[in-house]
């Protein structure tokens, strides 16, 4: 998340569109971020492994080609439809933190670049963009532990351990994309011939439901459903910076088309009347 940071700062010195503060330049750049984004991460995910980076095809449709940029290997039809819907799916939230660090940033009349990096410095905490990847590596703990996922959960539970995806800020129900990507999951997996990751997962919804009561996020399927595509769990925060974007340009965009300066303003909660000490005397 750092380098892809960095590299989106970057990119800004590339732009044609570098100074022009219009709002149609700022919708051809969002176009370029869009699919630079997904061009970026492939890339970075192959250098990490020692690997040359592959240019993208014109061939593919944006979901193919990053997963053929990123294995250098053309997907199958139900991995780009899968891959796709995840895309979709996580494109955009609402107020979420990363989206309204771009629209703060945009509101001070700063250029989309300094958004992008905005959102990307706030996706990279792990309270709003790291829950895939613990989900995974919560999954991959549970495999060779040997242990029946339900049994693992209630003994998790015992011990007052967190499991991870499930629960929402905003949603008291079943957040509605994880029903989708619950599909998508097991469609993947009927097309793999593999279903140990989905029969898994369904094993530790039920016993988080019956034991906590609680509903699956968008991040408990969206781990194993990367993991199926090939996907490595270090890649699962940047791969949710290669949708998001397309919904922090958005939400740019509309914050340029009728711009205020975002001023949040705060209450003082700390002592009253405090006594004036001369600085020669503290």
């Amino acid at each position: 998340m750092a380098t892809l940071r960095t590299a989106v700062s970057m990119l800004s010195g590339y732009d044609a569109d570098a100074g022009d503060a219009s709002l149609d330049a700022a919708r051809r750049q969002a176009e370029r971020l869009v699919a630079t984004m997904s061009t970026l991460v492939a890339a970075l995910g192959r250098v990490r492994e020692g690997k040359e980076p592959v240019a993208p095809d014109p061939q593919l449709s944006h979901a193919a080609n990053f997963l053929y940029m990123l294995s250098g290997e053309r997907p199958g039809e139900a991995a780009a439809r899968t891959f796709e819907q995840a895309l979709v799916l996580h494109a955009d939230h609402g107020f979420n933190a990363s989206t309204f660090s771009a629209r703060v940033t945009t509101s001070t009349l700063s250029d989309l670049y300094s958004a992008m990096v905005s959102a990307i410095g706030t996706l990279k905490g792990a309270s709003h963009g790291g829950a895939a990847t613990r989900v995974m590596e919560m999954l991959l703990e549970i495999q060779s532990s040997d242990e029946e996922p339900g049994a693992w959960v209630r003994r998790a539970l015992a011990e007052h351990k967190r499991i991870m995806g499930f629960g929402h800020r905003v949603y008291k129900v079943e957040d509605p994309r994880a029903t989708h990507l619950r599909r998508s999951s097991e469609s993947l997996s009927m097309a793999t011939g593999d279903a140990t990751w989905f029969d898994m997962s369904q094993s530790i919804e039920r016993a988080v439901h019956e034991n906590k009561g609680l509903f699956p996020n968008v991040d408990f399927y969206a781990a194993s459903t990367y993991y199926m595509l090939g996907i490595p769990t270090h890649l699962y925060t940047p791969i949710f910076a290669v949708s998001r974007v397309a919904g922090w340009t958005a939400h740019v965009l509309e914050q340029m088309a009728d711009n205020r300066l975002i001023r949040p303003r705060s209450d003082y909660t700390g002592p009253l009347s405090a006594p004036f000490v001369p600085l020669d005397a503290r």
